[in-house]
């Protein structure tokens, strides 16, 4: 196998693109290292990003870091990379969470696959609005089954009766951070914008992203804006019953988190390209007794890592990016 130097030059381009991936509070906790004698890239976590209060055991961090790796594998495939990636390769150093190193052999059916992701790279946005009552086909629901499942997880679409339960596990963790102060100041530390309504900071969710307030009953969204109240935000009716998908592996370890972390962002970005609306809810999974609720009934093991809602509806606002050159370096 040929390996592929990787300049600096590419590795911007690289990174560019890995750092449009979704993560907690939009808190991008990652960062990247070139490696210029070999042209590799190291991916960290950076515990200076991480939610103390919620994300104690760094699930979240990993899932971030770990889409944002599903990315770079996307920009690689588009540039005719191969990217070869050695998950947690130094046992000693934690923080490295993935090592990438890359060939000049992408010509497989799965490159091409990943290749065909690469538009949905800066159309994936978090939508906190309302999406309409038309059901997500069922060719689509299966065509994001067989996405976690390439990277190695389980996309299951919930009953009527799971679903109902997420939902009131959803409005359990709300009650529960309203109750707690170190957690509605973790939120209100990465939410909010200026006078002008305009972003303040080049990551946090801008108070443009927020969505609308809920108007007849709970939202399926996190309602940032109970952080950072904006003033004429507006109110809309969410759907009756969202189209929701529990993502979940095997066991529950950083390894797992990282291999959840790469399907979820599949997931998300081959619903993009199938033209449906996305976000992500939470809030149960950072809550260990709500997570171990939110589980299959049915399924003898298993351990959710995201909940998902599906549906068609307004495209996510734009967040702010951290500039590539504060998150790669060369050493």
């Amino acid at each position: 196998m040929t390996t592929a130097h990787v300049d600096a030059a590419t590795a911007a381009l690289l990174v560019g693109d890995a750092v449009t991936a979704p993560s907690m509070h939009n808190a991008q906790p990652w960062r990247f290292v070139l490696r210029p004698d070999s042209g590799a890239l190291a991916l960290y976590g950076d515990p200076q990003r991480a939610m103390t209060r919620t994300d104690p055991d760094h699930r979240a961090l990993h899932l971030g870091c770990a889409a944002a790796l599903f990315n770079l594998r996307v920009s690689a495939a588009r540039r005719r990379l191969g990217a070869r990636v050695d998950l947690l390769p130094d046992a000693s150093d934690p923080w490295l969470l993935a090592t990438v190193a890359f060939d000049g052999t992408c010509a497989d059916d799965g490159d091409r696959d990943l290749s065909a992701l690469h538009g949905a790279l800066r159309r994936r946005h978090t939508s906190r609005y309302p999406f309409s009552d038309e059901p997500v086909p069922p060719a689509i629901l299966d065509g994001l089954r067989a996405a976690a499942r390439l990277e190695g997880c389980r996309l299951a679409v919930p009953d009527v009766w799971h679903a109902d339960t997420v939902l009131s596990l959803v409005r359990d963790a709300e009650h529960r951070e309203e109750l707690d102060p170190a957690v509605r100041a973790e939120t209100a530390a990465w939410t909010g914008a200026g006078p002008d309504g305009a972003a303040v900071r080049r990551d946090g969710v801008p108070a443009a992203a927020f969505g609308p307030r809920a108007s007849g009953g709970p939202a399926p969204v996190r309602d940032f804006g109970r952080a950072a109240p904006v003033p004429d935000r507006g109110w809309a009716v969410f759907e009756e019953r969202p189209q929701l998908a529990l993502l979940s592996t095997a066991g529950d370890t950083p390894a797992d988190w990282l291999r959840a972390g790469q399907a979820l962002e599949r997931v998300l970005l081959q619903a993009t390209t199938d033209g449906l609306a996305t976000s992500m809810t939470s809030q149960p999974l950072e809550w260990p007794e709500l997570r171990w609720t939110a589980r299959d009934p049915l399924a003898a093991t298993g351990h959710i890592q995201m909940v998902l809602r599906l549906g068609y509806g307004p495209a996510g606002a734009d967040t702010p990016r951290r500039p590539v050159a504060e998150v790669l370096e060369t050493g």
